[in-house]
């Protein structure tokens, strides 16, 4: 779609003064825009496979490798953080409502959860980010930020030491964190609850409170495990869709990660660039689906990997 969108040379020939006939063919070779689609799908795969490349970006000197690992660095930094937070969250929230179920607890988890889950991505964003600014403007000093907005870190730091960094990226994480976190949440929670109150009506959790076993050994060892078998599958299928929300939310609070990048591929019709982007992200979704299959091992006792 994106090689049928239009010329990626258009901004170098629409330069005034324009650049010589020679200096456009040149960046058609470069590009590989002599050939056929066919053909040049192969040139990548054979680099890619061959010698790790890549392809050639539409500006000279970038590289598209460097340009990938560096900003999947920071969108991986966003959606781990937010994964873990949504799971934790979802977890207690379905554990709780399941044994609380038809009471105020469990009414208002419910309400929360539908709340989140009819929010869009861009305007909690938004609201979040014109809040933190609110905030920070509150105390009257300009110097000071209780929650950054702008940014994956900040470009210049009073102390340059490893506690420093470390206190800054955790800042700028708050509020891109609850964004994603509270979206994968949502729908996580009440996808908790609905297995936690079928195993706890299950006849072996019957029969183990039955023997004897104490509530807590009951909950943990023989409800939750099983419990948690449906949200691992959901969590592995659900992440394709929290890289779609960290687009949106690196666009919103302005990080230089995977989001930002497809973003110029597209408007720059950067086709390898995009190929790149796309092999990465296809990656991600298999490994935390592989993840998932190795988990059920873990979960369910029933399940043995020879």
């Amino acid at each position: 779609m994106v090689k049928f969108s239009g010329d990626p040379l258009e901004p170098m020939k629409l330069r005034n003064p324009r650049p010589s006939q020679a200096v456009i063919d040149a960046a058609m070779v470069r590009l590989r825009l002599d050939r056929s689609l066919p053909e040049q799908y192969w040139l990548w795969i054979k680099g890619l496979v061959l010698h790790g490349d890549f392809g050639p970006a539409i500006q000279p000197t970038a590289v598209i490798s460097e340009e990938l690992s560096s900003r999947l660095v920071v969108t991986l930094r966003l959606v781990l953080v937010s994964v873990a937070l949504a799971l934790i969250l979802a977890i207690i929230t379905g554990v709780v409502s399941a044994i609380r179920q038809y009471t105020a607890i469990d009414y208002t988890a419910t309400f929360a959860g539908f709340l989140f889950l009819s929010l869009p991505v861009f305007w909690f964003a938004i609201v979040l980010k014109s809040f933190g600014i609110w905030f920070n403007g509150l105390d009257g000093d300009p110097t000071t930020q209780t929650f950054f907005t702008i940014g994956d870190k900040s470009v210049f730091l009073l102390e340059d030491t490893a506690w420093a960094h470390f206190k800054d990226v955790a800042g700028h994480l708050v509020l891109p964190t609850i964004v994603l976190g509270l979206a994968g949440y949502a729908a996580w929670s009440r996808f908790q609850r609905a297995s936690m109150l079928e195993v706890l009506n299950s006849d072996y959790v019957r029969l183990a409170k039955a023997k004897g076993l104490r509530w807590r050994r009951v909950l943990i060892r023989h409800a939750l495990r099983n419990a948690l078998i449906p949200l691992t599958t959901v969590t592995a299928l659900d992440i394709a869709g929290l890289l779609g929300g960290a687009i949106v939310t690196e666009t919103v609070f302005q990080w230089h990660g995977m989001g930002e990048y497809l973003l110029e591929s597209l408007r720059t019709r950067d086709a390898y660039a995009l190929l790149g982007w796309l092999l990465i992200s296809a990656f991600i979704v298999i490994l935390f689906n592989l993840i998932a299959d190795l988990l059920y091992g873990v979960l369910d006792p029933r399940i043995r990997y020879e």
